[in-house]
């Protein structure tokens, strides 16, 4: 049977990356960042942007920026014995015949014993995944991405379980002078393909000879299974999407404007745009024809029980999108810039919704919670758990207690028979806890950096407590020594 998105159990984990001293983070359908400000949860979140973009079988701008596919090493097998080619083509036709489509099988050890080196084989892929890291971050340097005053080494490592005791993965490490990427892939650890992958192999196709070139094509079926959930596309909503919005033609305009002057010795003053909002602006800019599917139903849902109106994509003559928002009852739609700010901070995520985000992949979403009123941010938090239902995952940077509350009570919903659900007021999909994490960013002083830890559900409070009590709990201290001292 397939697995469940909860089962897809993939592992990031940094140290001396940014702020960051130490983090190590499970995955998860939903997975929440919160935390105080200037504590990492963005930097850790526009890493795995840059990650999915490397890793990833596609890319929401085209072609993956890194194939998949690694190159064959200069000890690859230039043709496999007569032996070797009979036991690996009755592999894949029984493969075919015998199992599940849906469910992953392991490369015989024959077969496994000639991948296993091409999957090995990464070292040359280090400075495309250097470049990517430093694209989506807008940094030019290696060395600005090195936590300070004391690392002199950022490491990156990603794991996916793989049974009981079997992971695979890779490791990158950055340092001002280099950068270096491994495959950590033990020889216990099985391979395993997706059977209806298999008819990608045009090399094993029309009974042609299985060289390199069959095992590079095979390999290139394993990576999913060692990088997860990696393999998805991805899309990044920045924070302050409010304003990114307001200012859309502007931007492209002035993108426009320096096209023009191509081969002229002109600076542009875009050229230090990060990537993730570089990306962004283009995915606005590329919008295509609106979809039927179950992400484009979430984003009339949207429409309707928040923005209590519809956003309109005017494409004009040259074929640039304007944004404009129709309340529900008004005959005449208005630009975006004349709209609140609520409308132009969910506007984009209604858009991505509708034209963009496809089932399957990562929906990478900073500050949720900006410009909308608390009940909103139930409505919100509730929207992108049907999402995480449909099939998409969810990372969210937050420093919203209501975000936080809404998404407990949903595990919680989980625990009421499913005849019963409808009775709780506000209701919304039940998450169980395996497809549920949240993480808490707490600034250190030794090391100098911030830590993450995983929040476990408190079931007392109702919450994951990521602090905010303690807050709620300051203030009212304050409150009261303040009222005793004007009695006194």
């Amino acid at each position: 049977m397939a697995k469940s998105q909860g089962t897809e159990r993939t592992t990031l984990s940094v140290k001396d990356f940014g702020p960051i001293a130490q983090a190590t983070v499970e995955l998860r359908p939903f997975t929440v960042f919160v935390g105080a400000s200037n504590t990492g949860k963005s930097y850790l979140a526009i890493l795995l942007y840059a990650l999915h973009q490397f890793f990833g079988l596609t890319s929401p701008l085209g072609p993956a920026r890194l194939p998949s596919r690694p190159s064959p090493p200069s000890h690859a097998p230039k043709q496999m014995s007569a032996d070797q080619i009979e036991a690996t083509s009755g592999w894949l036709q029984r493969t075919f015949e015998a199992h599940d489509k849906s469910e992953e099988v392991s490369l015989p050890d024959e077969v496994a014993a000639f991948v296993r080196p091409v999957l090995q084989d990464v070292g040359e892929m280090a400075p495309l995944l250097d470049a990517e890291i430093r694209r989506c971050f807008g940094m030019a340097e290696r060395r600005d991405l090195i936590r300070q005053p004391a690392g002199k080494r950022a490491q990156i490592g990603l794991r996916r379980a793989l049974g009981q005791s079997a992971s695979g993965g890779y490791d990158f490490a950055l340092t001002p002078a280099q950068c270096q990427l491994e495959a950590a892939i033990p020889a216990a650890t099985p391979l395993r393909v997706q059977p209806q992958r298999l008819h990608d192999l045009h090399w094993w196709q029309g009974n042609r000879p299985l060289t390199d070139r069959f095992l590079n094509e095979l390999a290139e079926l394993v990576v999913p299974q060692m990088i997860g959930a990696f393999a998805r596309p991805a899309h990044y909503l920045p924070a302050d999407r409010a304003g990114v919005m307001h200012a859309h033609r502007v931007v492209v305009g002035t993108l426009v404007g320096y096209m023009s002057r191509a081969g002229l010795a002109v600076e542009t003053p875009l050229s230090t745009l990060s990537g993730v909002l570089a990306d962004f602006l283009e995915r606005l800019i590329e919008l295509g024809d609106e979809r039927v599917t179950a992400t484009a139903r979430l984003a009339k849902r949207l429409e309707t029980d928040i923005l209590g109106g519809a956003l309109e994509a005017q494409i004009s003559t040259i074929g640039y999108p304007s944004i404009h928002y129709r309340p529900a009852t008004w005959q005449r739609a208005l630009p975006l810039t004349s709209a609140s700010s609520m409308v132009s901070e969910l506007a984009p995520v209604v858009l991505y919704l509708r034209h963009v985000v496809g089932t399957g992949d990562v929906l990478i979403i900073e500050e949720p919670e900006s410009h909308l009123h608390p009940a909103m941010q139930v409505s919100f938090t509730q929207v992108l758990a049907t999402a995480v239902k449909a099939g998409v995952r969810v990372v969210v940077t937050t420093h919203s207690e209501w975000v936080l509350e809404a998404l407990a009570n949903l595990v919680r919903l989980s625990e009421v028979p499913k005849s019963r659900r409808s009775e709780v007021a506000g209701g919304g999909p039940a998450l169980t806890p395996d497809e549920v994490g949240a993480w808490r960013f707490e600034q250190k002083k030794r090391p100098k950096g911030s830590v993450v830890r995983e929040i476990p559900l408190d079931t007392v409070r109702g919450t994951f407590p990521a602090g905010f009590g303690e807050i709620t709990e300051q203030l009212y201290n304050d409150w009261a020594e303040i009222n005793n001292l004007s009695q006194a």
